[in-house]
């Protein structure tokens, strides 16, 4: 289950940015969570949950917004979603493409109290 691994890693970077604000809490962690990551939500929620144990992040949430998945369609030159998954064609006029958004997965912020 390599979501374990990444929800320490999402720990460790927290409480990293933590140290910089002496006597702050985190309330929240924000992330963005593509179709494409490889990652389970749930398995990364529960891991999350695991990891932040006996932490200065006990008390926080995982706030996951999920990426849909979009390709770059020649035919429409635009972005654009996908018909539906597996198939990466344009939902508009089925042309393939390659994909812009869907794979992300990446901390965008953190909700901190003084």
């Amino acid at each position: 289950m390599h979501e374990l691994s990444i929800a320490l890693s999402i720990v460790d970077g927290a409480l990293e940015e933590l140290q910089r604000h002496q006597g702050a809490r985190a309330e929240a962690i924000h992330l963005r969570l593509g179709h494409l990551s490889g990652v389970d939500r749930e398995a990364l929620m529960f891991s999350y949950d695991v990891a932040r144990r006996e932490t200065a992040l006990e008390r926080s949430r995982l706030i996951i917004e999920e990426v849909p998945i979009y390709i770059l369609c020649p035919a429409c030159d635009a972005e654009r979603p996908i018909a539906h998954f597996p198939e990466l064609t344009c939902a508009q006029c089925g042309a393939a493409g390659p994909v812009v958004h869907g794979e992300e997965l990446e901390i965008t912020g953190m909700e901190i109290v003084t």
